[in-house]
């Protein structure tokens, strides 16, 4: 069989980040649904299957030097430009390997140790059965006691509509051999030809539709790899577990941090149903039929150990909280798999209001006057949910996060900036204060490349000179009304305004990340 052994591999993986891979955000999942994490103050170690383009594995190597971070992916262009990545941040904490899921599960790479962490995310559903036997005995070989695993996939029943359409393409796809974003782009022509003709299929699945435009507005770098892999399986999070049970797995919780707090998605006799099941895997698996969950992001542990509440208490005071954006900026209505979930405008805006003048741990919070009644179980789920929208980032301190140990960061982000001239495929900086990244816009990233060349802050009209030369030489130009702005005076008062909005709203926010 051909090395990718039915994967795509002709075309590479979107560059993106996935902020739930980090381990604080994977121990906050752990201590939500009462689970002890790993100890982050101490010396761990962490691998990721299947990395991709290496751009989360990256960042948090960059981000927590108290981690040695490990990973592997078989692609050779994916390994390279994620070598070089590292190598130009000076990356002494992270390992990337081109070695196949058999060769690491059957011990074949030399020296490496027990991990803390594994993570994987998507590729559990993409690859065939005999891969999905090797990452587990991977596991089974490698995972601690105690140890953490992220497991995200595709997911039934959530993907049952779907699954003629993967089908389709694929078929299409194998009809019409070339490189297979030339194959998509042809199949969802073809699928948009069906949906124009009324075929039954599309025209009796109104549940499609979201689907299909979601499809057709696809980066191909995504959409091949979800749709044209000849192994593509969404599973049951009850067959996954039977799957992993051989690896010593517990299921502690979900990625997905909402999910720990059923009463936000299940009324009581939704919840009543689901208990008459008998065991905890088809209990959550029932869960997924009345969310039609199409993705999960599975967090298990080895030898899960359960916490009491005065323990998870404990480990709820020690979670730190961040802004990632203004205060002004922040609203408390929160889109999640669930549905729509309001929070409590005076509690939710006092957390931000004390958020806004620097990072607090929700013990801290706890204290404050303007939150009366508050204990840090109830500010663990405002912490989730302001989490989850994007606008707050958790973390855990520890002595390894002192500003002596952001060098590597700041080594990354410069090399990240500096790839701005070459388009948008690195858009994460990353923060050592929370161990994670942020994603920026161009224009962020081309202000802090200025900032971070220049030993003192240069004047407004300084910076708006050098910005206008740096989008000259990258030959970007920012949009009006939808379009590139060619006026010149019209476009230099574009740039002036968004230099402004930095200068007022990111800057401050960056610099409380410690990523200037």
């Amino acid at each position: 069989m051909a090395w990718n052994e039915g994967y795509v591999s002709d075309i590479e993986y979107t560059n993106g980040f996935y902020s739930d891979l980090s381990p604080h955000h994977l121990n906050f999942s752990c201590i939500l649904n009462g689970i002890e994490p790993v100890p982050l103050d101490q010396p761990y170690t962490y691998f990721e299957l299947g990395f991709g383009r290496g751009q989360t594995l990256n960042v948090l190597a960059a981000a927590n030097p108290n981690g040695q971070f490990y990973g592997n992916d078989f692609n050779p262009a994916h390994v390279a430009g994620a070598r070089t990545l590292a190598a130009k941040a000076q990356l002494g904490n992270l390992t990337l390997l081109e070695n196949s899921f058999e060769e690491l599960a059957q011990g074949r790479v030399a020296d490496l140790p027990q991990f803390d962490f594994i993570t994987l995310h998507g590729i559990y559903t993409w690859v065939n059965r005999e891969n999905r036997q090797h990452i587990v005995d991977f596991i089974a070989r490698y995972l601690k006691p105690g140890g953490i695993v992220s497991l995200s996939y595709n997911a039934m029943p959530g993907w049952s509509s779907a699954l003629p359409l993967q089908r389709l393409l694929l078929e299409f796809a194998a009809s019409f051999p070339g490189r297979s974003d030339m194959q998509m782009q042809a199949g969802i022509a073809y699928v948009q030809q069906l949906q124009n003709l009324q075929a039954g299929y599309i025209a009796d699945n109104p549940a499609l539709a979201p689907r299909l435009n979601a499809l057709i507005n696809s980066d191909p770098h995504y959409s091949v790899h979800e749709y044209l892999n000849q192994d593509w399986e969404p599973l049951y999070h009850a067959d996954v577990m039977r799957d992993v049970a051989r690896a010593k797995l517990d299921f502690a919780g979900s990625a997905d941090l909402p999910l720990a707090f059923p009463e936000l998605y299940l009324n009581a006799d939704q919840q009543a149903t689901i208990d008459l099941l008998p065991d905890a895997v088809r209990r959550e698996t029932m869960k997924d039929y009345f969310l039609n969950t199409s993705f999960r992001k599975d967090v298990l542990v080895r030898g899960a150990r359960r916490m009491g509440a005065v323990r998870q208490a404990e480990c709820y005071a020690d979670v730190h909280l961040a802004m990632l954006v203004p205060r002004a900026k922040m609203t408390f209505t929160f889109q999640t798999k669930a549905g729509v979930v309001t929070g409590n405008e005076q509690v939710y805006g006092a957390v931000c209001d004390a958020l806004a003048n620097g990072p607090h741990s929700l013990a801290e919070l706890a204290a404050l006057p303007s939150l009366p009644g508050q204990s840090v179980q109830s500010l663990a789920e405002v912490a989730a949910m302001l989490v989850t929208g994007g606008q707050v980032v958790m973390y855990f301190p520890s002595q390894a996060h002192a500003d002596s140990g952001d060098a590597a960061a700041r080594r990354l982000n410069r090399t990240v900036g500096a790839q701005q001239r070459y388009g948008d495929d690195y858009r994460i900086l990353c923060s050592p204060l929370t161990g994670s990244g942020i994603d920026t816009e161009f224009i962020d990233r081309l202000l802090f490349s200025l900032l971070t060349q220049e030993r003192e802050q240069p004047d407004l009209t300084t910076l708006q000179a050098q910005a206008a030369t740096a989008m000259a030489r990258c030959g970007r130009r920012l949009l009006k009304d939808g379009a590139a702005c060619a006026d010149e005076a019209a476009h230099q008062q574009l740039l002036n305004a968004a230099i402004e909005e930095f200068m007022r709203d990111t800057l401050p926010v960056l610099q409380q990340l410690r990523v200037l």
